[in-house]
C-alpha cells in the first residue's frame, strides 16, 4: 500500500459528511472522490472539498486512482443502500469500509462477506463502540486471564430514536453496535432468547431484552432501547469470570477492574486533556485503525472489526428477531 492512501466516499449524506473531513484530515489519506445518487448532493461534497464528483460508483472506479471506498449510504433500517456499492467496489478489487449495519438484509449480508472472501479484498464495518481506550484496557484484562474463565456479560445501550421505518429498524440499526462489543469480549453466540415491546404510541419494536448463550459457554443479556433519553449514558458493558469482573461506563468514560479477592481496583477514567472529548472520537479511533491496518499490509483476515463480524452481528439480531416472532423459543445462531 503506498504511503497517502487515496478514498473515495460513498453516500456524502449525514455520515457521508462526516467521513469526507475524516479521510480529508487524516495524514495517510488523501480524499480523491466523492459519489453520490444525488446529482447535487454529489457536486456540492465535490466543490466543497474540492474533489471529482460523480453518481456513478462504476465511472468513478474507471476515472480515479482509489485504494478504498467508503460506503456511507443509508437506506431503510440505516442499511439497504449498502449492498450495491459495496458490491462494485469489492469486484474492482478495492477496499472497503462499510458503514452499520452492513446491510439490513441478512442474505445480501452474507452476499457482500462471501464476495469480499472470494476476491481476497478487505471488508471492514464501521462498528466503531469498541475503538475507545476504555475498551482496549478490558479487552487486555479479559486476554490476559485477569478474569479467569468468562461466565456472563451484561449489556446496555439506549439512546432515543423516534424513527418507524419498519418494526425492527431498532434492533437491525442499532444493535450491530452492542452485539459486536459482547463477542469483541466473549466471542461467538451460539443462542438467543428474545423479548421485546414498544413504547406508547410506536409501531416498531423500540425496547428489547435478549437471553444468549456464547460458544464459550458463558451466558449474557442484552437490554436495548430507542426510547430513552439522550441526556444519559447511553451503554454500559459489565464482563465477570470466576476470578474478576470489568465494568465499561458509557462506551469510553471509564473502566473499572474488580478482582474478586482483593479489595484494590483498577480504575482507567478518560481525561479531558490528552483523551477523548466525547463519543464522536470513537469514529477517529476507528478510522485510524483500519488506515493502520491497511499500511502494515494487513490481510483481509486480519482487519478489525471486519466484514465478517459484522455479519455474525446481523446474524445474532435476525436469531432475536426469529426468537420473538417465536413467542420467546430460543434461536440458534447460524454461523
Amino acid at each position: 500500500m503506498r504511503a497517502m492512501i487515496k478514498v473515495a466516499v460513498v453516500g456524502v449524506n449525514h455520515i457521508g459528511k462526516i467521513h469526507c473531513h475524516a479521510y480529508k484530515r487524516h495524514p495517510d489519506t488523501e480524499l480523491t472522490a466523492v459519489c453520490d445518487l444525488m446529482q447535487d448532493r454529489a457536486e456540492a461534497a465535490g466543490k466543497l472539498h474540492g474533489v471529482p464528483y460523480y453518481t456513478d460508483l462504476r465511472e468513478l472506479l474507471q476515472k480515479e486512482d482509489v485504494d478504498v471506498v467508503v460506503v456511507a449510504t443509508a437506506g431503510v433500517e440505516k442499511g439497504s443502500h449498502h449492498f450495491a456499492p459495496t458490491m462494485i467496489a469489492i469486484e474492482a478489487g478495492k477496499s472497503v469500509f462499510v458503514e452499520k449495519p452492513i446491510s439490513n438484509n441478512i442474505d445480501e449480508a452474507r452476499a457482500m462477506v462471501a464476495a469480499a472472501r472470494e476476491k481476497g479484498v478487505r471488508l471492514a464495518c464501521n462498528l466503531n463502540h469498541r475503538f475507545t481506550p476504555a475498551a482496549y484496557k478490558a479487552k487486555e484484562l479479559v486476554t490476559s486471564g485477569k478474569l479467569g474463565s468468562l461466565l456472563f456479560l451484561n449489556m446496555r445501550l439506549t439512546i432515543r430514536n423516534p424513527q418507524e421505518d419498519t418494526e425492527w429498524l431498532h434492533m437491525r440499526a442499532l444493535h450491530p453496535h452492542s452485539i459486536d462489543v459482547m463477542r469483541y469480549f466473549a466471542g461467538d453466540i451460539k443462542r438467543v432468547q428474545s423479548f421485546m415491546t414498544k413504547a406508547p404510541g410506536r409501531q416498531s419494536w423500540s425496547t428489547v431484552s435478549i437471553n444468549m448463550e456464547f460458544e464459550s459457554g458463558a451466558v449474557g443479556h442484552l437490554t436495548g432501547s430507542y426510547d430513552m433519553s439522550m441526556r444519559h449514558p447511553i451503554e454500559y458493558c459489565e464482563v465477570a469470570g470466576n476470578e474478576g469482573r470489568i465494568v465499561v461506563d458509557n462506551v469510553y468514560e471509564s473502566m473499572t477492574y474488580y478482582p474478586h479477592e482483593s479489595d484494590e481496583l483498577t480504575v482507567v477514567r478518560n481525561p479531558l486533556f490528552g483523551g477523548m472529548k466525547g463519543f464522536d472520537d470513537t469514529f477517529d479511533q476507528r478510522i485510524n485503525c483500519f488506515i493502520e491496518e491497511l499500511k502494515s499490509g494487513a490481510t483481509p483476515e486480519q482487519i478489525t472489526a471486519s466484514g465478517a463480524d459484522a455479519l455474525a452481528a446481523q446474524e445474532v439480531i435476525e436469531a432475536a428477531i426469529k426468537s420473538h416472532q417465536l413467542g420467546g423459543a430460543p434461536v440458534t445462531v447460524l454461523s
